[in-house]
């Protein structure tokens, strides 16, 4: 058996602060790695997700992202990691807008060096009705029925992934949550690899707008993620097609309370024409360097 040493880099997303936000392994020049090669490197790290940095002949860079037990067409706190990371490294030194392909598309990426903050512009997001049993989604989330907020639609919302938005009356519900997520493929009729995300207009912090938890789909080999971006993004552009019925809107998003890990997503929705675009904001901060070994 030969082995191969990675070196790989931790952070965590949507906080300035260490051990808080949404933790995410980077793995620079991956272009070397094959499929199986990141597959078993995620399930090492054990990270809802790691991203790898390639060349890409379509934009300044590619990244692709692995769960523990599967690849994600786009994850949006490990691409806020990994830019902050690359510019913090001179990698990308002077640049301020940077292309980076997805399996989701080609995303249009700011960094503000100022603020160390990345935001990612996110295409037009994409809704699909929830049609499937509304208690047995309550119970696969430890919850009441009456918990829910029954005056705003569940949908399903695309923003990279496809999530399931679950409007919750108020915060206090979340800390009772105890999701059962092997029970989400047989209730999500229409998208049984989706994430769900409940979430409330009611927050912890005063200043945010929205508060939100993100229980990990069937099949992701986790359970929940703390900070979530394509969630938000998600929420953001929810919020002014289904309950402000608005035309713009900049948000705060709280998350990861719950789990102590408190992160913070700025989220700005558009309307153009007949769809909302979204984009993302956050920081990140730098952890560590570990070397792993993989069989080769």
């Amino acid at each position: 058996m030969v082995l191969k040493e990675i070196n790989v880099l931790y952070a965590e997303a949507f906080s300035a602060r260490a051990g808080k936000g949404n933790p995410a392994g980077i793995v620079l020049d991956a272009d070397a790695l094959s499929d199986d090669d990141m597959q078993k490197i995620a399930n090492l790290v054990g990270f809802n997700e790691t991203a790898f940095v390639l060349k890409s002949k379509a934009a300044d860079i590619r990244l692709r992202y692995f769960a523990p037990n599967h690849e994600m067409s786009m994850c949006g706190h490990a691409t806020v990691a990994s830019i902050a990371e690359l510019m913090s490294r001179g990698q990308m030194a002077g640049s301020k807008q940077i292309s980076v392909e997805t399996a989701a598309g080609i995303l249009d990426v700011a960094y503000d060096k100022r603020l160390r903050e990345v935001t990612i512009k996110h295409m037009p997001v994409a809704f699909l009705n929830f049609e499937g049993n509304v208690e047995d989604l309550a119970a696969a989330l430890g919850i009441g029925l009456d918990d829910m907020d029954r005056s705003y639609p569940i949908v399903y919302a695309h923003c990279g992934t496809w999530t399931l938005l679950v409007p919750i009356k108020r915060v206090e519900p979340f800390v009772r949550m105890k999701p059962d997520n092997k029970r989400f493929a047989g209730i999500l009729k229409e998208m049984p690899t989706a994430s769900v995300h409940p979430f409330s207009t009611e927050t912890i912090g005063f200043a945010n707008d929205l508060h939100g938890r993100h229980f990990s789909a069937s099949h992701s080999g986790t359970i929940e993620d703390p900070v979530t971006g394509t969630a938000s993004g998600g929420m953001a552009a929810y919020y002014i097609t289904y309950i402000k019925k608005i035309n713009h809107a900049a948000l705060a998003i709280e998350q990861g309370q719950e789990m102590g890990r408190d992160g913070l997503v700025k989220a700005e929705a558009l309307r153009i024409n007949d769809g909302v675009a979204v984009s993302i904001s956050g920081t990140a901060v730098f952890i560590e360097e570990r070397c792993l070994a993989i069989e080769n």
